[in-house]
């Protein structure tokens, strides 16, 4: 014990400075790896507000679509319920052939069939007036 307190005044001195020069490094360290963090923080908050804005901006326009398809789909229900369904169509079909329009006639044939049926009925009038003319 006694060589401990023979340390001198000078010596406690130089210990004391170099254990702050130590302390000041250590703290020098400390600070610039704290200040690297705080940049790095920012830059990675920068970056996730960037990315959330764009995310955001995303989902809208995924909404917008999602909105004009359903507004599709509605427009495609609507003209849906306008056409005929099966059993309606199954129905006129049964009438069609029934009636059977492949059989029908024009306006132009009734006309023609009516001048040929005049044209014979004024042939056998003609006939009728020429036998009856010369037994008269």
């Amino acid at each position: 014990m006694a060589e401990q307190q023979q340390i001198s005044p000078n010596d406690e001195l130089m210990d004391t400075v170099g254990r702050i020069r130590s302390l000041e490094g250590k703290y020098n360290l400390l600070r610039d790896k704290v200040l690297i963090i705080n940049n790095n923080m920012i830059e990675e908050y920068k970056k996730s507000i960037t990315e959330t804005k764009s995310l955001n901006e995303e989902i809208k326009e995924i909404k917008k679509d999602i909105f004009k398809i359903k507004e599709s789909m509605k427009h495609l229900l609507n003209e849906l319920e306008l056409f005929a369904r099966k059993e309606d169509v199954k129905f006129l079909e049964k009438y069609i052939n029934l009636w059977n329009p492949l059989k029908f006639t024009t306006e132009n044939d009734v006309k023609r069939l009516i001048q040929e049926s005049l044209e014979e009925h004024q042939e056998t009038k003609e006939k009728k007036s020429e036998i009856y003319g010369r037994k008269e």
